[in-house]
Formats: C-alpha cells, structure tokens, sequence
C-alpha cells in the first residue's frame, strides 16, 4: 500500500484545478468523517447525506479561496460535518435524549398508541422546556453542554471540536450544570411526568 499524499498537496492540486485530487480527500478521509458522523446519528442514508454535504462545504470553501487551516484538514472537516450534524437534530427536532429511559421502554412495551402519544406529547414539553432552559446558558457553556448531552460526545471530541482543552470542556459542562440547577430552581420547573 502506497502512503497518501498530505493533504496540503491534495488541496493545492484541487484548487489548481485537478478534480482527481478531490477524490484522493475524500477517499483518505472516507472511514473516519463516515465513522464520526454515524457514530452521531446512527443511520446510514443520514450519514451519507451529512458526509456528502460536508464535502459541497468543502468544495465552496475551497472554490472560494477561503481555506487556510494548514495542516489541520482533517479537524476542520470534522467542525463542518459536526455542524452538519447538529443542524440535522434541529431540522428534525429530535434530540436523541430520552432513549433508553425507562418510561420510554415501558410505554412501548405496552404499545398502546394513546401512551405513545402521550408520552410523545410529554417528552416534547420536556425537550420544550430544555431547549429554552439550555438557551439561557452562556455560549460556551451550552455549546459544551448540548455536544455532550445530545451528540453523546466525549470530552476528548469536544475538546477537538470547539479548539480548547479538556479540562476546560470539562469546566464548561461543570458550571452549565450548575447554572441550569440554579435556573431550575429559581424558577421551580419540574422535568418529569
């Protein structure tokens, strides 16, 4: 097996105009951005759809001169199809949160679809009520928070995708935490049925 060439001469042999060069990126980084991006939301045609437009970001990007993380391709196409990923669970306003909870599990065993429909309407005001509670976190915070809690990432992957430590990821999610205990409370909200 042949070594690859690095990605910087990948990238400057695309932008002077060899297509091949695209081919030779997508294929080294094929397994790991795919792996990434189904280990998020565990569906294949998903995973395609997040990897292929990853990719069209890329190639813009790149069209457009913008590009100038030397060195760091492979990180910076993880930020893209993260994002990617977070604006799927938004658009289809289903954050993979509750699964695995036991209400969840008795209701379906039962599989009488008026629970269904009510735990359904129960876990939407919860997701509801999260989504406004997370919103009053400070950035750094819920961006740390939300990646952990329903990315289901580790803090090694988040200390690579947001650019800092672990420590301070771990900081981060420490004090958001917190703060959403103090919000909880000042505000006597109930998060369960």
């Amino acid at each position: 097996m042949k070594p690859q060439p690095e990605d910087s001469l990948l990238i400057e042999r695309y932008i002077s105009g060899d297509e091949s060069a695209l081919e030779g990126l997508i294929d080294k980084h094929n397994q790991r951005l795919s792996s990434f991006i189904y280990s998020k939301v565990r569906n294949r045609s998903i995973t395609e759809d997040i990897f292929q437009d990853t990719f069209i970001k890329v190639i813009k990007t790149l069209r457009k001169g913008k590009y100038n993380e030397e060195g760091k391709f492979l990180p910076w196409i993880m930020r893209i199809a993260h994002n990617l990923i977070i604006d799927h669970f938004r658009k289809s306003s289903r954050m993979p949160m509750f699964e695995g909870a036991d209400v969840h599990n008795i209701f379906s065993l039962m599989g009488d679809d008026r629970l269904d429909a009510e735990r359904q309407i129960i876990k939407d005001q919860i997701d509801s009520d999260l989504t406004i509670l997370i919103e009053k976190l400070p950035v750094d915070q819920k961006e740390v928070l939300v990646m952990r809690i329903y990315k289901d990432m580790s803090f090694r992957e988040i200390s690579e995708n947001t650019g800092v430590s672990i420590n301070t990821a771990l900081g981060r999610m420490r004090y958001a935490l917190i703060n959403l205990r103090k919000i909880v409370e000042e505000n006597n909200i109930v998060l369960t049925n």
